[in-house]
C-alpha cells in the first residue's frame, strides 16, 4: 500500500528508512498495539483508579520519552518503533477521551476536527516533501510528519469508532465487523490498483477502531456478550503477543526496507530512485479506486444513519454505566419511591450537589447554550461516578434507578443532533427524582 520514493529535498542528515516494510506482519502487530493501547489505558484509568487526566499526563510524558528515543535513532529498530506505536495509540485515545468526557465535545465534532487536522498534516507534509509514502521516511522532518500523522489517526480512529457505537448501539462483538469489512474493501481496491498511499492511510485509520473493538470484546464480561478477559487480562495477552512478534522481527529482519542509502550519503549526489511515469491504465485504475472509496464511504454513512434511526441504547452509555450490572433492584421502583429512598439513604450533600448541577444544565439547555450544557453534564457524570461506591452500598435499588436517569440525561445532552425538548424532559425527570 505504499509507493516508491521520489527525489529527496536536499537535507544534511540522510537516514536509513525509519519505518518497517508494509507486510502482513506490519498489520498484525499494528492491530495488536492498538488493542493493547485501548485495554491498558482503560486498566490504568479505571481499574487502578488513576483517573483520565492523570493517565493522559502520564502517557504524554512517556510518549515524549519514547518518541525522542525513536527520532534519535538512525535506522529502524523494531522494539523502539513498536513501543512508540503502542504509546502513541494510548495517548491518541486519551486525547479523544479528554475531549469527550472532560470537555464535553460531541463525538461528531471530534471526528470532524481530527479529519480536518489529518488532512492539514498531509497537506503540509506533501507541500514540503512532495510525497506521503511510508518508503520515504529517511529524514528527520519526514519522520516528524509521519509520527504526527500517526498520532492524529489514533485520535481520529477513537472518535470515529466511539461515534459509531453511539449511533448504532452495537455490542462489542458486532462492532468488530464494520471496520474489518471496510479494511477488506480497502485491500481489494488496493490490489485492483487504487492509489497505494491513500489505501495505506485509510487502512491505518480503520485499524484503530478495529483493534479497540477487539479489545472491548475480549475485556467485556461474558454476561454482556464479551469473552470476559478483563482489561488487565487482555493487556497481558496482547503485550505477550507483541513481545513475541517484535523478537521475531528483530531476528528475522523480514520487515526491514532494503536498499536505503547510508546516513552519511549525500542525497544531492546520490538521489533516490524516482517513480516511473504512470501508464494510462494505472491512472484509470486509481480513478476507479477513488470513486469506489467515495461510494463505500457514502454507503457506510447510510448504514450508520439507518442503524441510528432504529431503537437502541448507546453501548458507550452501557460501558460507562457498567457498575449497574452488579447492582439490581431498581427496575421496579417508581420515581416517587426512588426519590424517597434516595432522600433517606443517600447523603444530603450528594443529592443537593447532583440536583444543582442538573438544574444548571437544564438552564443552559433552555438558553440554547448546548456546549455549556454538555460541559456541565460532564460535571454531573464525574460527581456521580465518584460517589457510586458509597451510594450503591447505601441503597442499591435507588442508585440503579438514578443511574438510568443520569444515563438518559447524558445521552440526550450529548446526542449528535440534540433536541431541546428531549433534553429538558430527561433532566426534568432526573431533577424530580432528586427531590
Amino acid at each position: 500500500m505504499v509507493t516508491t520514493t521520489p527525489g529527496l529535498r536536499a537535507n544534511p542528515r540522510r537516514l536509513l528508512n525509519k519505518v518497517p516494510e508494509v507486510t502482513l506482519w506490519f498489520w498484525i502487530i499494528k492491530i495488536l498495539c492498538t488493542t493493547v493501547g485501548e485495554s491498558f489505558a482503560d486498566y490504568v484509568n479505571e481499574t487502578l483508579g488513576v483517573g483520565l487526566v492523570p493517565t493522559t499526563v502520564l502517557f504524554s510524558v512517556v510518549l515524549a520519552v519514547v518518541l525522542t528515543t525513536q527520532l534519535r535513532l538512525a535506522r529502524y529498530v523494531p522494539a523502539v518503533y513498536w513501543s512508540t506505536v503502542v504509546v502513541v495509540s494510548v495517548t491518541g485515545t486519551l486525547y479523544t477521551d479528554i475531549l469527550t468526557d472532560q470537555v464535553g465535545v460531541p463525538l461528531w465534532v471530534s471526528t470532524t476536527v481530527f479529519t480536518l487536522l489529518l488532512v492539514g498534516v498531509f497537506g503540509v507534509w506533501f507541500a514540503r516533501e512532495r510525497t506521503l509514502s511510508i518508503h520515504s521516511i529517511v529524514t528527520t522532518p519526514r519522520e516528524a510528519f509521519y509520527w504526527l500523522a500517526v498520532l492524529v489517526t489514533f485520535a481520529l480512529g477513537t472518535a470515529t469508532g466511539d461515534w459509531t457505537l453511539e449511533l448504532t448501539g452495537w455490542g462489542p462483538g458486532t462492532s468488530v465487523l464494520l471496520p474489518l469489512s471496510l479494511i477488506a474493501v480497502v485491500v481489494v481496491l488496493w490490489r485492483y490498483g487504487a492509489n497505494p498511499v491513500l489505501s495505506f492511510w485509510l487502512a491505518y485509520v480503520l485499524t484503530r477502531p478495529l483493534g479497540a473493538n477487539i479489545g472491548d470484546w475480549l475485556a467485556t464480561p461474558s454476561s454482556e456478550k464479551g469473552l470476559g478477559l478483563g482489561t488487565f487480562g487482555t493487556s497481558l495477552v496482547f503485550l505477550a503477543a507483541i513481545l513475541v512478534t517484535v523478537v521475531y522481527l528483530s531476528v528475522s529482519k523480514v520487515d526491514v526496507i532494503e536498499g536505503a542509502e547510508p546516513a552519511t550519503t549525500d542525497a544531492a549526489r546520490h538521489p533516490a530512485p524516482t517513480r516511473p511515469p504512470s501508464t494510462e491504465k494505472q491512472r484509470a485504475r486509481e480513478r476507479v479506486g477513488l470513486a469506489a472509496f467515495v461510494v463505500v464511504g457514502l454507503a457506510t454513512f447510510g448504514l450508520l444513519a439507518y442503524a441510528n434511526s432504529q431503537p437502541h441504547t448507546s453501548s458507550l452509555d452501557e460501558e460507562e454505566g457498567g457498575a449497574a450490572a452488579s447492582c439490581s433492584g431498581g427496575g421496579d421502583l417508581t420515581a416517587t419511591a426512588a426519590a424517597q429512598r434516595a432522600a433517606t439513604s443517600f447523603p444530603a450533600d450528594d443529592v443537593s450537589a447532583f440536583r444543582q448541577i442538573a438544574d444548571a444544565t437544564r438552564s443552559l439547555v433552555q438558553q440554547g447554550d448546548q456546549a455549556g450544557a454538555a460541559s456541565r453534564i460532564t460535571d454531573l457524570e464525574t460527581a456521580w461516578d465518584d460517589a457510586e461506591p458509597r451510594l450503591s452500598n447505601a441503597d442499591c435499588g435507588a442508585w440503579t434507578y438514578l443511574d438510568h436517569e443520569i444515563d438518559a440525561s447524558l445521552s440526550a445532552v450529548r446526542a449528535s443532533s440534540p433536541d431541546q425538548q428531549s433534553e429538558t424532559q430527561a433532566l426534568d425527570a432526573l431533577i424530580t427524582t432528586l427531590g
